[in-house]
């Protein structure tokens, strides 16, 4: 086995090389398309679809809580058309539009609270989009629920393996949850569509040429950030649908000249795009959020509460927090005077300050009584970050930081946090997982239905999908 332009090639007995005994160019699309066909009726183990399971528990509860925060009922307000055809549920009221508009303001809500999940070696938010663009389709062509679980697995494993071909070099620039959750989407619709190999890497293809997404949308205030998701999870399904009739795209998109990998990264490995497809499954090594902020602060925010726990130190104690962590947590959130929620939600002194005191940062911590707190504002000035290069040089596959705490009696305490809770290596346990889900959709649907969700989203692979709508949205 060799690769060349970052195609896979295999040798086959006649000594011709051969990309997946397909072809002795096979770009990476069309490898990839192979993988997503397959897949539809591939044996999946218990573990796999249980972490899918898992996924989708994290998806409704991030997207219950963001449903109701702005600039979602704005969204729903301006897109909603009731003359729209009436295909798919749109969440939290049960307002039906189409497979198209379902997934894109589903795919919003799910990014807004920033509590959905992350595929750490990659540096995305997977779920948002691929299952908001999952569900929609799937709901509209009443697919049974193990198939849906069956698209959500396939629009990770293709996301996952794309965000970390990318490489590092992408994130400077772009925000990976708007650039590649494009192709968890697309994967996904393309499963549920029963599109052949051709049409799946037509989709693929179309749906990379109109990936986007800032990072400026997001080291600035404003309200954009969750419409990258939106897009992503939009973009995926409309490039499955019209692949379906015949639209093609470039299948050299990624792996071209002037493809996604020159023009967005510069460094991109196409060899991990493909790499243990249908062997080894990401999605059973996803990060689900312990914190309702950006990812990149949690390892500071739990080393803290480890340290002020193990010192035996509250923060009315504390004069000074150092943190040394990897260069975009830096660049990404050092803001130390943050003043709305979005900005504070990317704010390293602020949601370190708000740990301290208040022990977690949740849906509360960015109220504005909160954000105002001056218990709060006097400790964020007493804050600091560097970057450590040792600890940069684990970036992405490590979040780690290393937290020093000086107290008013002079102690000097410091706390090495290698990873994060949530991590794969530290992950949320099923029954935290249940509390989370809980704790962010009860409020929006209530108990009753919240309970009877949840008992529903963990029997999927064994009941029709729309067993569940009837507990997913609002009672009058």
């Amino acid at each position: 086995m060799g690769y060349k332009n970052g195609i896979i090639l295999l040798s086959d007995e006649d000594g011709q090389s051969s990309a997946n005994n397909e072809g002795p160019q096979m770009t990476i699309t069309e490898q990839i398309a192979n993988y997503i066909c397959d897949e539809f009726c591939r044996p999946l183990s218990n573990a796999t679809i249980h972490h899918a399971k898992r996924a989708v528990i994290d998806w409704f509860a991030a997207m219950y809580s963001g449903s109701i925060q702005e600039p979602n009922p704005m969204l729903r307000e301006s897109l909603i058309n009731t003359d729209d055809a009436q295909h798919a549920i749109i969440f939290p009221e049960g307002q039906f539009s189409t497979v198209r508009t379902a997934a894109f303001l589903n795919g919003a809500s799910a990014h807004t609270s920033e509590f959905d999940d992350i595929f750490r070696d990659g540096g995305f938010h997977p779920g948002c989009a691929t299952i908001a663009a999952a569900l929609a389709v799937a709901q509209h062509h009443r697919q049974a629920g193990l198939v849906f679980l069956r698209a959500v697995i396939a629009g990770y494993e293709v996301s996952s393996r794309i965000s970390t071909a990318m490489g590092r070099d992408h994130y400077h620039f772009w925000h990976t949850t708007g650039t590649i959750a494009t192709f968890g989407a697309a994967a996904a619709a393309a499963l549920l569509l029963k599109l052949d190999r051709s049409e799946t890497a037509h989709a693929l293809s179309t749906s990379a040429t109109l990936a986007a997404g800032l990072q400026q949308a997001f080291r600035s205030d404003g309200m954009s950030k969750p419409l990258h998701s939106a897009h992503a999870a939009e973009i995926g399904v409309m490039s499955a649908m019209v692949a379906a009739k015949g639209v093609t795209g470039a299948l050299d998109v990624l792996e071209g000249p002037v493809g996604m990998g020159m023009a967005m990264s510069g460094s991109a490995d196409w060899t991990k795009a493909t790499a243990g497809l249908s062997e080894t499954y990401n999605i059973e090594a996803i990060t689900f959020k312990n914190h309702g902020c950006c990812g990149h602060t949690f390892a500071a925010i739990d080393g803290l509460l480890a340290l002020l726990t193990s010192a035996g130190i509250t923060a009315h104690e504390v004069i000074k927090i150092d943190i040394a962590t990897y260069g975009p947590a830096v660049s990404v959130t050092d803001k130390p005077n943050p003043q709305t929620p979005q900005e504070c939600k990317f704010s390293m002194q602020y949601v370190v300050a708000h740990a301290a005191y208040f022990g977690s940062v949740r849906i509360d911590a960015f109220e504005e009584m909160r954000m105002k707190d001056p218990k709060i504002r006097a400790l964020m000035p007493k804050i600091s970050l560097t970057v450590d290069q040792q600890i940069d040089d684990q970036f992405p596959a490590r979040r780690a930081a290393r937290v020093s705490v000086t107290s008013k009696a002079g102690g000097v305490f410091v706390h090495d946090q290698h990873t994060r809770k949530g991590d794969p290596d530290l992950p949320l346990s099923d029954e935290e997982l249940n509390e989370k889900f809980v704790e962010l959709t009860s409020p929006v649907l209530g108990t009753h239905s919240t309970d009877k969700l949840l008992k529903h989203l963990w029997l999927l692979d064994q009941i029709d999908l729309s067993a569940c709508f009837a507990y997913a949205v609002q009672s009058e």
